[in-house]
């Protein structure tokens, strides 16, 4: 590893409220832990219209901050033998099955480890991949979440990648994921549309509110009910917002079970079922061959624990049906 400085000017909006400067830097710099910013703060990387401040100086509209930030960049991304199913494959592109838990592109916190390793590995002796994403994103198109398994497709060239960039752009992919919500949706189908952006208080976070809303659309429909627990639904993304479906799930409130970020603690258990994770699974991708022009679409069964939990559920609603406790 080694260190680049990131230098960055934030100039403090009328509309934001005051607060300690390592609390407002906290949620505008997600990446790093509010004691490292104090830490830069002390160090005098970071100072407040050219002058050196404490971390607990209060910041108001008008404020000029600094920040010279040191960001620890990968010397060289290295190939690892990481699994993953391949459920196609031709000379300009790749479509994969990605696993639960499996990182996709490199960053803070996770140098190695990733989706990208693992491509290296397999390309190492045959061929390359896309450079337009960079020497951390080479090939990817587009992203699941870590927790998020399903179907991804990568692009060994630069004209593939733009292909399957513009297909994305004008929402021309076709895609379906399957989810477990917390509760249980009245309507059998339906279409949420709301337009979200960066939260502007929990930067980590996606919602409406948000100073830069874009408009984002997801049509659901409802594959079963547990009791009053939990449904397990489609979910059709319209439009390609970061966490959408989890944010517009919990708009209608229904969180993803097992997502903590937007649906807090009680989405990690329901009834008696322990949930081991976002219960999100990228079950279709359709798109254009970029070359060929012909229509392809790659569908993947559930993973084992998402296919157990519903088992779960459906067991914890029979006992109950039944006056089981």
């Amino acid at each position: 590893m080694h260190q680049t400085p990131m230098k960055t000017d934030i100039t403090i909006t009328a509309g934001e409220s005051p607060k300690r400067l390592d609390v407002f830097l906290a949620n505008h710099e997600p990446t790093l832990s509010r004691s490292a910013l104090q830490r830069l703060i002390l160090d005098g990387r970071i100072t407040m219209n050219g002058r050196s401040v404490r971390p607990s100086q209060k910041i108001r509209p008008g404020d000029r901050i600094e920040l010279d930030i040191p960001r620890a960049e990968p010397l060289e991304l290295q190939p690892e033998a990481i699994p993953f199913d391949i459920l196609y494959e031709d000379d300009v592109l790749l479509v994969l099955d990605k696993p639960v838990g499996l990182v996709v592109h490199p960053a803070p916190g996770h140098w190695t480890g990733t989706l990208v390793n693992a491509l290296l590995h397999h390309f190492q002796h045959s061929g390359g991949l896309s450079t337009i994403g960079g020497k951390e994103r080479p090939g990817l198109v587009h992203r699941l979440d870590k927790e998020t398994s399903g179907v991804m497709v990568i692009a060994k060239t630069d004209q593939a990648h733009r292909s399957l960039a513009n297909q994305f752009k004008r929402h021309t992919i076709t895609r379906a994921y399957e989810g477990l919500t917390w509760g249980t949706l009245r309507k059998s189908a339906g279409r949420i549309d709301l337009a979200i952006g960066r939260d502007t208080k929990e930067r980590k976070k996606f919602s409406a509110r948000t100073a830069r809303p874009k408009e984002s659309a997801t049509a659901y429909e409802v594959l079963e009910r547990f009791g009053t627990i939990s449904s397990h639904v489609v979910l059709k993304p319209l439009t390609g917002r970061t966490h959408q479906l989890r944010v517009h799930l919990t708009s209608i409130g229904h969180p993803l079970l097992g997502d903590p970020t937007y649906g807090g603690r009680k989405v990690r258990e329901v009834g008696a079922v322990t949930v081991p994770r976002v219960m999100l699974h990228a079950r279709t991708l359709g798109f254009t061959h970029p070359i060929t022009g012909q229509a392809l679409a790659f569908s993947t069964p559930l993973p084992p624990d998402m296919a157990a939990v519903i088992q779960s559920l459906r067991e914890t609603t029979s006992a109950r049906s039944r006056g089981v406790a």
